[in-house]
């Protein structure tokens, strides 16, 4: 009697898990149908993907910053074509990326000379070296290496993004301030 009383036990709470998991997994199919519906939804109110004037890709729009999976999907497509631009056999007239990041971490942003728009990396470059005289004739060198540790770096990853904006539009490319519109005449 006590055996068929437990496994009488063992199959309720048997049951019980098997209802649970098709009860996540219900409310796990109906998320991602409305997800799906928000997207596509979203899709048909813009009238597409978007396409804007200087984008080559319906993915180089503006991500979908919503937390989620649509979220996380987005940002591994952007990965993924990402990647596929870094790898990609440099054409003619193309900068690489990798002598412009390396060029300016080393250099800071005199580096960004070689891909980088100059009405931004001049000033930089002028700035840089007029900083880094004053700043040798007054501060020592080991106050100074642990902010080069951090601004090196950075002028690397800026260096490495302008030769890819270089590469993806064929000219040189403003990294800082490049969202402003030019102003217009009044009247025109």
């Amino acid at each position: 009697m006590d055996a068929d009383a437990q496994r009488a036990r063992k199959a309720a709470a048997v049951e019980k898990v098997r209802e649970q998991r098709a009860q996540q997994q219900a409310e796990r199919d109906e998320l991602s149908a409305r997800q799906a519906e928000l997207v596509t939804r979203k899709r048909r109110a813009t009238g597409g993907p978007d396409v804007r004037p200087g984008r080559s890709r319906p993915d180089e729009g503006e991500a979908d910053h919503g937390d989620g999976l649509g979220g996380a999907l987005e940002l591994a497509r952007r990965a993924n074509g990402m990647k596929a631009e870094l790898t990609r056999a440099p054409k003619a007239g193309d900068k690489s990326w990798v002598k412009s990041g390396l060029a300016s971490m080393v250099l800071g942003p005199i580096g960004w000379l070689y891909a980088g728009s100059f009405r931004e990396a001049v000033p930089a470059s002028a700035a840089w070296l007029v900083i880094a005289a004053i700043a040798s004739k007054i501060i020592p060198m080991f106050l100074l290496m642990p902010v080069l540790m951090v601004l090196l770096p950075l002028s690397g990853i800026a260096g490495a993004v302008y030769a890819l904006q270089y590469n993806r539009k064929g000219t040189r490319q403003r990294l800082f301030d490049g969202d402003k519109q030019p102003k217009q005449l009044r009247g025109g």
